[in-house]
């Protein structure tokens, strides 16, 4: 028997190409060789190294060619052209036939992106007469909805790989699929879905095996990156997020030498960037430390990167915690921050302090760490002027800002207020939507503060030597520099003297009409100085 696993293609505006590695199908793959080990089992990725192609815009997006006009080549940009990411579905479809697989499952990651899925689904029923198995985290927020359409005839919700090997053993022994948990199958013109029941122990879990993919295709800074994980599960609950529908509550770890030994094996194939995945790599934090202290004896010629991109939880990080994590390899620090008001964190169920953070955000620095600190514009229970004190807190420091537009995830706290979603609710439930507004924020709001952000990561990039700079010496830095910077530069200075932004196109300076130069100003004016990544101040006078 063979079963064929397949990662398939997004359409979005932008991609985030260094972290699409299909480690859930690694992890299936290896759970069924052994458990199942006569099953041949083949992994395909039409995502990644497809390279990606422009489409229309779907008409649920017409709303946003206004803020989305131009092709804009300032360091200011946002977005522009819609894109298809991956192989064409036909091509997906006949690879796939030509490997003759007897099952095929694909993953759907993330709700909207699920259009995709089943148009890959479509394209292979039209060649294959096999079964469709559809799961990851979409599914296990909305395993209904993927189930009722006509290509699927199986989803996996939850955690994976003991689900599949017993979807697999019931396949080769009279299919009695009502045994298997965590499984949604069609029988007679009927749905069931099955209860759910606890995966394989983390000890029972063989390291993920994704050797039919080629490791080029996965880089960070040009070199060959893998993803790690130590743990699964989440305590905190904070009311934006629905990995556990995925992975449920109660946090499981790895036993440190378990993890380090994958790490070595993997370094002995090549691999010299490890990116930690986990949901919150930090909340256990002794393991954590000693696994750092594994990292530092094991690679003490320190030719390894460490980064975890998925984000860092600083609620469970300290001092000690950090240098090892700086001695081990860690080089980036990616934390979420959300936002800076008490009210908005409580209401979000989020347990972390501006104190904490601003501790951890000073070792950080000290220590040399590159910071990026994420917020959330557009929270549903958050106010403009909120949202804008969040920024201009972080502006003042030695971080990136990571600006996140809110959507609402399936089957999240917050979705839940909203009812039912809608397909197109589920559709836009992406950064790129701008979908929520409020009576407090509108559009052009959250679309003004998305761009502010990017003003001050222009600024926070420059760099000189002397500790402060004022803004027109930063500026004329800038404009010293490359030909973005320079563009950097000549934007913000008619942006504060006219008070309008333009995009840099090929064809002259544009107007960005959507842009309210009355938002930008509302942060702009308290601001008395931005941090920049080096360190340094940069002076504003307003």
């Amino acid at each position: 028997m063979k079963l064929l696993l397949l990662q398939p293609p997004i359409q979005d505006f932008y991609d985030t190409d260094i972290r699409i590695q299909p480690v859930g199908l690694g992890y299936l793959k290896a759970a069924v060789k052994k458990y199942l080990p006569d099953i041949q089992v083949v992994i395909k990725d039409y995502h990644q190294g497809w390279g990606r192609r422009t489409i229309s815009l779907p008409d649920e997006f017409n709303y946003l060619k206004e803020y989305y006009a131009w092709p804009d080549e300032s360091p200011f940009s946002t977005f522009h052209n819609y894109f298809h990411f991956g192989a064409a579905f036909d091509t997906i479809a006949e690879d796939v036939s030509g490997e003759k697989p007897h099952l095929v499952g694909i993953s759907s990651l993330f709700s909207p992106y699920h259009r995709e899925v089943l148009k890959t689904a479509t394209a292979l029923k039209k060649r294959l007469n096999v079964p469709m198995v559809v799961g990851g985290s979409h599914v296990s927020a909305m395993p209904l909805s993927i189930l009722k359409q006509a290509p699927v005839d199986f989803v996996i919700w939850g955690e994976g790989e003991r689900p599949l090997v017993e979807l697999l053993k019931a396949w080769n022994h009279g299919k009695e699929f009502s045994r298997v948990p965590n499984l949604g199958y069609k029988q007679e013109g009927k749905i069931f879905l099955n209860e759910s029941q606890d995966n394989y122990p983390l000890d029972q879990l063989p390291p993920y095996d994704l050797s039919d993919l080629e490791p080029q295709r996965y880089l960070f800074d040009n070199r060959p990156m893998c993803f790690v994980i130590t743990s699964r599960g989440c305590p905190y609950r904070c009311t934006f997020c629905s990995v556990h529908d995925t992975f449920g509550f109660e946090f499981r770890s790895r036993p440190a030498e378990e993890v380090l030994e994958e790490v070595k094996k993997r370094y002995a194939e090549g691999i010299r960037v490890f990116d930690f995945e986990d949901d919150n790599l930090t909340y256990h934090k002794e393991g954590i430390k000693s696994l750092c202290r594994y990292f530092i004896k094991a690679f003490p010629s320190k030719d390894i990167q460490l980064v975890a991109m998925n984000g860092i939880s600083y609620h469970d990080m300290d001092p000690e915690l950090l240098e090892l994590m700086r001695e081990a390899g860690f080089t980036h620090l990616n934390i979420s921050l959300v936002s800076s008001d008490i009210h908005v964190r409580k209401t979000a169920k989020r347990p972390h302090t501006i104190e904490k953070y601003l501790e951890v955000v000073q070792t950080a620095a000290r220590l040399g760490f590159k910071i990026v600190s994420y917020q959330i514009l557009g929270l549903p229970n958050e106010s403009l002027n909120s949202m804008i004190q969040t920024l201009v807190l972080a502006a003042r420091l030695p971080v990136l800002l990571g600006a996140s537009l809110f959507y609402l995830t399936p089957n999240s706290p917050i979705a839940e207020n909203y009812g039912d979603l809608t397909e197109e609710d589920v559709f836009k439930a992406r950064l790129t939507a701008m979908a929520v507004e409020t009576e407090g924020f509108k559009r052009d709001d959250l679309y003004t503060l998305f761009i502010t952000a990017r003003i001050l990561n222009f600024l926070k990039g420059i760099r000189f030597e002397q500790t402060a700079a004022e803004l027109d010496e930063a500026l004329q830095i800038a404009r010293s520099g490359d030909k973005r910077s320079q563009i950097g530069a000549e934007l913000l200075e008619k942006l504060l003297k006219g008070k309008r932004l333009y995009a840099a196109t090929k064809n002259g300076l544009k107007p960005l009409p959507r842009f309210k130069f009355e938002t930008f100003w509302s942060a702009w004016k308290q601001l008395n100085e931005v941090g920049t990544q080096q360190g340094n101040i940069i002076r504003i006078q307003n």
